[in-house]
């Protein structure tokens, strides 16, 4: 049971940080994508400030520019 929670979380995550990246590669101004990313995780139930997602596209940048 706890192979397929381990299985289910990693491709949720995965799918997070994927469509988080797609969002991010749009053509659209920062500050109105940042706007987005809050409101589509708060519809989601994540609370989260605009230094939570600044801080969110901060380490995604980071580590698309490591790859």
């Amino acid at each position: 049971m706890s192979d397929s929670l381990g299985l289910i979380s990693a491709f949720l995550g995965g799918a997070v940080v994927g469509a988080t990246a797609a969002i991010l590669f749009a053509p659209e101004k920062g500050e109105d994508l940042r706007e987005r990313i809050c409101k589509i995780l708060r519809k989601n139930g994540v609370v989260c400030s605009e230094q939570d997602v600044d801080a969110l596209v901060a380490r995604l940048t980071k580590e698309l520019d490591e790859e």
